[in-house]
């Protein structure tokens, strides 16, 4: 349930819907003859698009969750390495059954260097079909594609096709930890993502090593209008704003321990 209601929510919630909405009751609150309020939720979905798309603030806020946790210094030994679902064109994938990637495409390439890196490491490999309606090909099942066209031993590797979203990715890795003893995996995801990944984990009682792939930014952001890119600024907004409402409705319902893990 939970599930479904966060992405209802979410599907509301993002910047460029907020707007949307916002600009529409401006509209119908002018034809009801309520000028003042029609003129004051028209200005603030003009300043919310601004921002969105105009300003460097979606990098800013990136920026911060991405260096949350600094890479850390090489391991000499691994025993385990959890990937994490997501950057995955999983609507082309589930008709052209290959292994087709999106923005997220280094977390699935590290994880391959990892491997080979750690050759008795054991590989988990956990993403379902994050849709509420279902009906594409799971995460995983695309993932093992590029793992076997890789080389990856399939003995190794534990997949996990049942995740929908980031606690569920949690729970069931956690399950997989337990049944295989081990402890103190590397934990590959994106940057922006690593926070709330981290927070989940370490509540549900877990030792993870944050492994951080796909930065968006470049560590050194300013505010600055920007207007050459307005589309990749509204991206970088939606993002933060997606995992700042995530780990803060994961707090309110004792899904994580923090609001900002260290």
């Amino acid at each position: 349930m939970l599930f479904i209601v966060a992405k209802v929510f979410w599907t509301l919630a993002q910047p460029v819907t907020l707007a949307f909405i916002m600009g529409l009751t401006a509209i119908l609150a002018g034809f009801a003859r309520f000028s003042k309020t029609a003129l004051a939720i028209g200005l603030a979905a003009l300043v919310g698009v601004f921002i969105t798309f105009y300003t460097s603030l979606g990098a800013i806020l990136v920026e911060g969750l991405e260096d949350r946790f600094p890479h850390p210094a090489t391991p000499s030994q691994v025993a385990c390495v959890i990937v994490l679902g997501g950057g995955i064109a999983t609507k082309v994938d589930s008709v052209r059954s290959g292994y087709d990637l999106d923005d997220g495409a280094d977390r699935y390439i590290e994880a391959v260097r990892l491997a080979q890196t750690y050759p008795d490491a054991r590989i988990i490999m956990s993403g379902g079909d994050g849709r509420i309606e279902g009906g594409y090909v799971k995460e995983a099942t695309i993932i093992k594609r590029m793992f076997d066209a890789f080389k990856v031993d399939p003995a190794r590797v534990d997949y996990d096709e049942t995740s929908r979203d980031t606690y569920e990715n949690a729970v069931n890795t956690r399950r997989i930890l337990d049944n295989r003893h081990l402890t103190g995996c590397l934990l590959i995801t994106s940057g922006w993502h690593m926070p709330r990944t981290v927070a989940i984990f370490r509540h549900l009682g877990m030792h993870v090593v944050p492994w951080v792939t796909d930065y968006r930014t470049t560590g050194e952001e300013t505010f600055e209008i920007s207007v050459t890119d307005p589309l990749t600024n509204a991206t970088l907004f939606s993002i933060a704003a997606r995992e700042w409402i995530g780990i803060l409705a994961y707090y309110l319902t004792g899904r994580v321990d923090t609001l900002y893990p260290i």
